[in-house]
């Protein structure tokens, strides 16, 4: 299975020896296989997908389910939380039309964005998109990691929204963040000092963790008119908020893993998700390498007898009919339609420019 068709192109700055063509801005383009051949520092990139990856061992501060490189259902719905925000913000922040969502097989999903115009962006425009999306900063020291100030940017306050359908079942009831003591005291760290002793005497009265948030966000509330604090909302962002990492999203020469690869330490295959059916998405049910041998050796006598009176087809086409008797065909079928939308968005898109250069 090929990946989603990169398109991205090379070029030397400078002329050189080798097989190459002229441009119009008088740089030459090579072939990839030709990159020992031209001087250091001269063969780049000139497109490339934006692409994002989501780790979820950067949320190892705040999840207590799993650490590492272990996941669970639980902690999932940070992967679900993140892709819901970040495809918005893709699509009706920067208008973004082509985005694949694709999960790494093992703890985390990759977005590929293919549209042209991201396909072409300069390495500091792309730093100014990741650096857009980024709302958690600082390192394992930081403490309170995120900042609000007044007015809230509408990319948070549409971020809050999407986190509030999920808070309540995953925070406070799936990772129970204010279950005891050792948890009352980390968000209370996230809090002012002036409402931190206040809240530690409710919260020992309280008897559940919804019922310790609902008695912070009421002691925030007075002082929240008075200040213009937004602690409630910025624990909710540290806690559910997407983190990237910018710099495999800043780069044009970072290289993430293909769809339909199999992770060496999983064995699951990294299939494209659906985002019409995103809280379906079970990453434990994605089928492994090993599961898809089994598929195709179990084929059934009948199907096993089509495929003999077919024999005069091009195994190219029977090949591709593989795939259909196994696990991975609506991951595949995900990714066609994917597809398909750039190819018919390509089509227009050069119909318009033969239009306005009048070529008929």
């Amino acid at each position: 299975m090929s990946r989603p068709a990169c398109r991205t192109c090379c070029r030397s700055t400078t002329g050189g020896s080798s097989p190459s063509t002229n441009t119009t801005d008088g740089s030459t383009t090579a072939a990839p296989s030709l990159h020992n051949s031209v001087k250091s520092g001269t063969f780049q990139a000139q497109e490339k997908e934006l692409v994002f990856d989501i780790d979820m061992t950067d949320y190892d501060d705040v999840r207590r389910c799993c650490s590492s490189a272990d996941i669970c259902n639980k902690c999932w719905t940070l992967m679900t939380i993140a892709i819901r925000i970040l495809d918005r913000a893709l699509y009706e922040d920067f208008g973004f039309q082509h985005r694949l969502w694709v999960y790494s097989g093992r703890r985390g999903v990759h977005c590929w964005v293919c549209d042209e115009s991201a396909r072409k962006l300069s390495q500091a425009e792309r730093s100014a998109v990741a650096e857009y999306l980024t709302v958690v900063k600082g390192g394992e020291e930081t403490i309170k990691k995120v900042q609000l100030s007044d007015p809230i940017h509408p990319l948070i306050r549409k971020s809050l929204k999407i986190i509030e359908r999920y808070f309540e079942e995953y925070a406070l009831l799936g990772q129970d963040i204010l279950e005891n003591k050792q948890c009352w005291d980390k968000v209370l760290s996230l809090v002012p000092e002036a409402v931190r002793e206040n809240l530690l005497r409710d919260f020992q009265k309280a008897r559940s963790s919804v019922d310790r948030w609902e008695r912070l966000k009421k002691s925030l509330g007075p002082l929240e008119l008075k200040k213009g604090a937004n602690s409630a909302k910025e624990i909710m962002l540290q806690y559910c908020y997407p983190r990237l990492d910018i710099n495999v999203s800043k780069g044009v020469n970072h290289l993430l893993k293909s769809p339909f690869s199999v992770h060496p330490k999983t064995g699951r295959i990294s299939v494209p998700i659906d985002v019409r059916k995103l809280e379906s998405f079970d990453p434990f049910a994605v089928p492994t390498i090993s599961m898809m041998c089994s598929e195709l050796d179990n084929v059934s006598t009948i199907e096993e007898d089509q495929a003999d009176a077919n024999e005069g087809e091009p195994d190219v086409k029977r090949r591709t009919r593989d795939y259909k008797r196994t696990s991975l065909a609506p991951y595949v079928k995900t990714f066609e339609q994917f597809l398909d939308k750039l190819d018919q968005s390509r089509k227009g898109e050069m119909l318009l420019k033969s239009d306005l250069k009048k070529e008929f």
